[in-house]
């Protein structure tokens, strides 16, 4: 709880009301990317922590965007410069990396899927996935937030092919919004492509992520929540984590 107020408010103090946190990637040992980002190796545990962290940042005044669905813990390869291939069969991964999902898809304003192909269930990265997206995602899991797509500017997303088809299929697997990060050529054809060919999306979902009157109400100078009992507070409950 505590880790999850204090990096909310800090981000608050800063001006930014959104973060795509927390993870709830399983630790299996296998991924470096996700390493110790990742609260747990027992799925139930993730969703325990987790859902204390989500408190938190609510507290804060901030809403929580759960990564990378359905799981990105079970692949070596990094996202950013590789395309991972996850060949586990679909209900192993049900069983194991989709539990935190589906434990907090009620708590959750916002998830972003993982640019990990799951050979055995679709031949798309999740996040250009319809299977992934609109069946288990919405369907099964009851999600009403907003989806994000992971950065289109990841060499995982190349699987579909450059900018203008990962913007569109993106969207059109069922993604309220598209991140494209780190290229602005790419960003540039993104936009081009988005000015053309118009995407309402579903703008309730994503104003829930809107700091709004929320936001001016947590709104606080980095310097004066410092000198807070509150800040002081969990901070040190932090540091007893830490010393354990």
């Amino acid at each position: 709880f505590s880790c999850g107020w204090v990096i909310g408010a800090e981000l608050l103090s800063a001006q930014i009301d959104l973060c795509f946190a927390p993870v709830l990637d399983i630790d299996f040992g296998v991924s470096e990317v996700i390493g110790n980002r990742s609260f747990h190796s027992d799925p139930g545990i993730i969703a325990i922590l987790a859902a204390a962290f989500i408190k938190g940042l609510n507290e804060a005044g901030m809403a929580a965007v759960g990564k990378h669905f359905p799981g990105h813990g079970g692949v070596a390869a990094d996202s950013h410069v590789e395309i991972p291939v996850d060949s586990r069969v679909e209900e192993v991964i049900r069983q194991s990396d989709l539990v935190p999902f589906e434990a907090l898809a009620g708590q959750l304003a916002g998830v972003m899927p993982a640019h990990v192909i799951y050979d055995q269930v679709d031949p798309n990265p999740a996040g250009f996935s319809n299977y992934w997206l609109l069946q288990v995602l919405r369907n099964e899991l009851k999600f009403e937030g907003a989806i994000f797509s992971d950065d289109l500017t990841m060499q995982g997303a190349s699987a579909v092919g450059g900018f203008e088809e990962r913007t569109k299929q993106a969207l059109a697997a069922g993604c309220d919004m598209v991140l494209v990060c780190n290229d602005r050529p790419g960003a540039l054809v993104a936009l081009e492509y988005l000015k053309n060919n118009p995407f309402k999306g579903v703008q309730e979902r994503l104003q829930r992520l809107q700091g709004g009157n929320q936001f001016e109400k947590h709104l606080i100078e980095k310097q004066a929540l410092e000198k807070s009992a509150l800040w002081q507070g969990h901070i040190k409950n932090i540091k007893a984590l830490i010393l354990k």
